[in-house]
This record gives C-alpha cells, structure tokens and sequence, in this order.
C-alpha cells in the first residue's frame, strides 16, 4: 500500500514527533511541581534516561508513547506500510525499555511508567487519578508502577 502524502511531507510529519517535553510528560510535570515535588529531567548518567527523575524518593518516571512502545492498548496500531520496519522498531524499543528497567531496579531506583492512554484518548483516566495513583506510590515503597488507561 503506498503512502497518502509525499515522501517529503512524511519525513517533515515525524520530524516534528517530539522525544521529550510531549504534552502528557508536560502536564505531569507541571502538576507534580504544583504539589512540591522538585525533580531532574533526562539524566543521562541513568540507563534510559528517564523522563522525570526525584532523587529525594529514589524514583524515576517514564512517560511512555503508546505508539512507540508498542502498548496493548487502544492508541497503538501497527502500520499497514513497511509493517516489518516497524515491528522492528517496536519491539527494539520494548527490549531496550525492559533492559534499563532492570538496570535501574538492581540499581536500588524505583521505576514508574505512565503510558500516554492514561492521559489521552478515549479511556484516559481523570488527570486527578493519574495524580494521585503517582504521588501515593512516590510516597510509598513499591519498587515498580504502572498507569495505564481504563
């Protein structure tokens, strides 16, 4: 199946897909500030350099793409084109995201991921819940969390 729009609008379409400082990573920042919590972003001395890293509480953050990290969920659709490029990719980054989950584990770090349906789509979770199930568990103890869409 050919591509809808040109070689060249595609390749300036994803150009533009951001790596950091996305919508739903912005909103948990802001709010996690709102309630005092004081953080580093992208520390690169950590493997997979996380998203949002609390020294204070041991904790780092991921806010995952749905798309590019190949979540079960209603975001995610594998490509008509190119599906075998694509598979790859995913799947490359899925390796890659447990590998540095359980660097930072062994490391004595404690892991959180924020998939982007809990706070875009049609089951998103009310941005008060995505709040609160994170700021309980950076209070707590567990060692690993997920926040996933209904």
């Amino acid at each position: 199946m050919t591509d809808v729009v040109s070689q060249a609008k595609r390749s300036e379409m994803m150009s533009g897909i951001r790596a950091t400082d996305t919508k739903p990573e912005m909103m948990l920042r802001k709010a996690l500030h709102a309630r005092g919590f004081r953080y580093r972003l992208y520390d690169k001395r950590l493997p997979g350099k996380p998203d949002i890293v609390l020294p204070k509480y041991n904790a780092v953050i991921f806010v995952h793409g749905c798309f590019w990290h190949g979540h079960d969920c209603h975001l995610f659709k594998m490509p008509q084109t190119r599906t075998e490029f694509w598979r790859e990719k995913i799947e490359g980054n899925r390796t890659r995201d447990a590998r540095n989950r359980k660097l930072l584990l062994d490391a004595g770090w404690r892991v959180a991921d924020v998939w982007e349906c809990a706070v875009k789509g049609k089951l998103r979770l009310v941005n008060s819940e995505v709040l609160v199930r994170l700021v309980s568990w950076i209070n707590g103890e567990n060692p690993e969390m997920e926040v996933r869409g209904k």
